[in-house]
């Protein structure tokens, strides 16, 4: 009885421990994944986010800024430059950024995206979401610097300069900062003291890569092309304020993809940037309403939207690393430094910065880069700033800042002087006058064609057109010749702009 007992209780052991394991077995396979599926989806929407914040966001805030017969050039900009790098980038430029050769640049083991596979991961997503998200960071940074220029630089010099700017002058910088073996960032360098050995200088979310990057690039840009046609055709107002508001909004919802999303998971981390990027915005518009008040007299709608996109950048390098303090200091500092750079440091530099590219991005960036230094919270990202005992941690953030201008600054000037060289620059005074959209695309969102001069309507007409209308004047010629009457001679085209 008791060896019955004894057979019947092991069988019973056997059996338990037997479902047990085939009822953890799911559960330990996934433990070994490193997939995770909270942190691949939340990298998704940021992805979207962040690619919503040039197309539609960017373009429209940008077009609606512009005077009426550039807003179609203007978008078209940003559209070109999302098609262009969303070739580029897989291509050659996520390679160059994200693989390991030296602290300069990467190598080409991942040209053509050779080696990535469904199963391939970089922490918890998959690499596939991953590249996918770093790409849109890429095509925002170009579009921006295109908003320095955006009323004179011809449309296929933009294109032109597009891959060869996100190679030369991007990838590289992305790679210094955020690339395996960056010589500014640090990544993967056990035992690494920093550019010249004050430490790993710190950028959450694109701070130099993005907005010192760009805003350099737009300062250069703007010098290069030189100024802007300045009319009485022209007051040099926005068009439509009511797409920069939209615009704006839609900045302002994809930043917290941009932000909590380069926290690359779901968690604590990401909550945090969303937190501070939010209150940072909110203070960066304050001051900057404020200061408007006190210097003019009105707050402005345009101004208002200036001052959110100031707080936006400044908190970008920062949104990883500050407390909520911190971030209320970032925002409303940057949104003071950047209103004097807007309204008077443009002035006093006599540099026509066409939709303020420096004065928001290349000053918010760098007021950000720095403080970042200053108000790193070791409890929040594990980094320390001045104000918690780390000293040198400033001089990293400046160093890196300098840097990043040098560099983007050297390689846009020789592309640009390149391009201009070979193929122009800058479109023509008459094109400048009238407007892009009908010279570069043959389409515009008004009429005016009572209002131009009609010889420079057949010299702007699409190609096709131009030549069934030489026909028919040829035409007409031959029959009034036939009949005794001497052709009309056509007029000349003035040499004036009108």
């Amino acid at each position: 009885m008791e060896y019955m007992q004894f057979i019947h209780g092991g069988f019973m052991f056997r059996f338990l421990f037997v479902l047990g394991l085939l009822l953890l077995t799911p559960h330990i396979a996934w433990a070994q994944d490193t997939i995770d599926s909270g942190d691949t989806a939340w990298m998704l929407v940021s992805a979207l986010l962040v690619l919503m914040m040039s197309i539609p966001g960017l373009a429209l805030f940008y077009g609606g800024l512009v005077k009426r017969d550039n807003v179609l050039s203007t978008l078209m900009q940003t559209v070109g430059v999302c098609v262009v790098v969303s070739v580029f980038w897989p291509v050659l430029g996520y390679s160059l950024a994200f693989t390991e050769h030296s602290g300069f640049i990467g190598g080409l083991g991942k040209a053509m995206l050779h080696g990535v596979t469904p199963t391939s991961n970089v922490g918890t997503i998959p690499e596939t979401v991953f590249i996918v998200f770093q790409m849109t960071f890429a095509v925002i940074t170009v579009a921006l610097l295109f908003g320095a220029v955006a009323d004179r630089i011809k449309f296929t010099s933009a294109l032109l300069f597009t891959p060869l700017w996100l190679l030369l002058a991007y990838a590289p910088i992305a790679h210094w900062v955020w690339g395996p073996g960056g010589f500014i960032g640090g990544i993967d360098r056990e035992g690494y003291e920093g550019f010249l050995g004050f430490g790993e200088a710190l950028d959450f979310a694109g701070g130099t890569v993005v907005h010192i990057n760009s805003g350099i690039a737009g300062l250069v840009a703007a010098i290069v092309i030189g100024r802007g046609m300045k009319t009485r055709r022209d007051p040099s107002t926005p068009n439509n304020l009511i797409l920069s508001v939209i615009g704006a909004g839609l900045l302002w919802v994809g930043w917290f993809g941009f932000n909590a999303g380069s926290a690359l998971t779901a968690g604590t981390g990401a909550g945090m940037a969303m937190l501070v990027t939010n209150s940072a915005a909110g203070m960066g518009a304050l001051i900057w309403m404020a200061c408007e008040y006190f210097d003019r007299g009105k707050i402005s709608v345009q101004g208002t939207l200036s001052g959110i996109v100031a707080g936006l950048v400044a908190i970008t390098p920062a949104a990883g690393f500050v407390d909520f303090s911190g971030s209320l200091a970032i925002g409303g500092l940057s949104g003071l430094i950047c209103y004097f750079a807007v309204m008077h440091l443009k002035t006093i530099l006599k540099y026509d910065d066409a939709l303020d590219v420096f004065g928001l991005h290349g000053i918010g960036g760098i007021v950000g880069a720095i403080l970042v230094g200053v108000f790193a919270n070791p409890d929040i990202g594990g980094a320390a700033g001045t104000l918690y005992g780390n000293d040198t941690q400033v001089i990293a953030q400046l160093l890196s800042v300098i840097v990043t201008l040098a560099y983007s600054g050297i390689v846009t000037w020789g592309l640009l002087i390149c391009i201009r060289k070979l193929f122009g620059l800058r479109v023509e005074p008459r094109v400048e006058y009238w407007g892009l959209d009908l010279a570069h695309h043959g389409e515009t969102i008004a009429e005016y064609n009572q209002n131009l001069p009609k010889d420079y309507l057949e010299e702007i007409a699409p190609k096709t057109r131009r030549k069934r209308a030489t026909s028919k004047s040829k035409t007409k010629s031959k029959s009034k010749s036939k009949s005794g009457t001497k052709p009309k001679t056509a007029k000349k085209a003035p040499k004036k702009l009108v």
